[in-house]
């Protein structure tokens, strides 16, 4: 029998970095980070609000964001968008992302020459 927590451990190790690409990927469009959160949400991949605005106060700093504060709404909202540099890093991680998933498939499918 599987571990559960082991199992789960192994899937958060995956969607750490998926999240990454995903943020990069979501925010071409702005957004707020509840917002995000439930399109994450809603598109499979759950993820909790202590990880998304640390992460995304991070992406931040590293430049691959930018964010405005609008506050035209009763409730003042942080709009986050991906920098021309963050997508540049998102195009090269989907690269990335490409070649690993065409290794998964070759392993996958008993390939190991």
């Amino acid at each position: 029998m599987i571990d559960p927590d082991l199992l789960s451990t192994m899937r958060q190790e995956m969607r750490r970095g998926s999240v990454v690409l995903l943020c990069l990927l979501a925010l071409r469009q702005p957004d707020y980070g509840y917002a995000l959160l439930k399109s994450l949400e809603s598109s499979g991949l759950t993820t909790d609000a202590n990880t998304l605005y640390p992460l995304l106060r991070r992406l931040e700093r590293q430049g691959l964001l930018t964010s405005e504060w609008v506050t035209d709404d009763p409730r003042p909202r942080k709009y986050y968008r991906t920098s021309e540099m963050g997508s540049e890093v998102a195009a090269l991680l989907l690269d990335d992302w490409a070649a690993m998933t065409r290794s998964l498939d070759h392993f996958h499918r008993g390939e190991t020459t």
